[in-house]
């Protein structure tokens, strides 16, 4: 962050240019509380923004700047670094490879700038996965095509809502892969990524809630073959004995009510459902996706490209709003 300016400078990719992202962050970034907590610069395509403008029936000035450096905060303007990727007549609400190719180089972009020490943060809005594929961009999502873009090989996804955290031992695997890839090692370098998280962001001594593989953590063997106690519980131990308050294995069908009512700072779920599911029953629309572990902070909403109210201006901006706040935060404390 620039010691003459107190507000983190945050890169805010536009995602897929045929869903909802223009829509959700032209009132996030305009709303008095984003500028208010941080200096948002948009990575995407001006006209693009210009056109959700239009669909919410908000007045603004859409500015390309050519750099993040180069941009003015005042009310009522956007700024983008505007890479003109996307034709005047994309449809909303459609597959589209061009959208998808556009999304990538968007992120692509705020990495370099991220590396480059040119922001302090990214904030990104959704991308499409078959569209990115069908661009030619085989990643399972921005989690791993972040990692690959800054030179990182292993990084976390955790969500963070107003009641509870929870970070991924996997995530985008299937159930069987995960298992088998889920060891001690693994298990002990999520646990700490999630507690250096916590830390930065100012809580320095979290309560970590670990949960286990099977139905109640494998009730003393009942259930399973024995991979909390090979799995986990080695982990668990090394962690303790240097003083990170980490708990478990804990049956996953109670660990999420104890951390929504305080007992937990955050969860370590062991597969991708069972930390996004309970999550996403709490309030999709508040949710926030971070990714732990990068050389920078980025954080996400945790919803979609919404193709099927894309274009409407019906898409609420709310979890937009609450990742740049995040990302805001945990910038600032870096």
């Amino acid at each position: 962050m620039n010691a003459q300016h107190p507000l983190p400078l945050i890169g805010l990719t536009m995602g897929d240019g045929a869903g909802v992202g223009p829509e959700v962050i032209v009132p996030a970034v305009l709303d008095p509380a984003t500028l208010g907590r941080c200096r948002p610069v948009v990575i995407g395509d001006a006209a693009r923004l210009r056109k959700a403008a239009v669909i919410l029936g908000v007045e603004c000035e859409v500015v390309a700047v050519d750099a993040p450096a180069d941009a003015e905060f005042t009310p009522g303007r956007i700024n983008v670094v505007d890479l003109g990727l996307l034709p005047d007549d994309l449809p909303f609400g459609k597959l589209s490879p061009v959208a998808g190719n556009a999304a990538y180089e968007y992120v692509r972009r705020a990495a370099e700038l991220a590396v480059a020490d040119e922001i302090d943060g990214i904030c990104t809005a959704p991308l499409n996965k078959e569209a990115l594929h069908a661009a030619g961009h085989v990643y399972p999502g921005h989690t791993e095509l972040l990692a690959h873009l800054t030179g990182v090989e292993e990084v976390s996804m955790m969500l963070s809502t107003e009641k509870v955290k929870v970070i991924h031992v996997t995530t985008h695997i299937g159930l069987i892969d995960a298992v088998s890839r889920i060891e001690p090692g693994l298990v002990e370098r999520t646990v700490r990524r999630g507690h250096e998280a916590l830390v930065r962001a100012g809580d320095p001594n979290p309560v970590i809630g670990v949960c286990g593989i099977n139905p109640h953590a494998g009730e003393n063997g009942l259930f399973g073959y024995g991979e909390e106690e090979e799995k986990i519980v080695p982990a668990l131990e090394k962690l303790r004995a240097e003083g990170v308050d980490a708990r478990g294995p804990l049956p996953a069908d109670t660990a999420f009510f104890l951390a929504s009512r305080g007992d937990y700072d955050l969860i370590v779920a062991m597969y991708h459902d069972q930390g996004h599911g309970p999550v996403k029953v709490l309030g999709i629309e508040a949710g926030v996706n971070l990714t732990i572990g990068l050389p920078v902070i980025r954080t996400s909403v945790d919803h979609g490209t919404a193709f099927d109210i894309a274009g409407t201006g019906k898409a609420e901006a709310g979890s937009m709003i609450e990742a740049l706040r995040q990302a805001a935060e945990l910038s600032t404390a870096r």
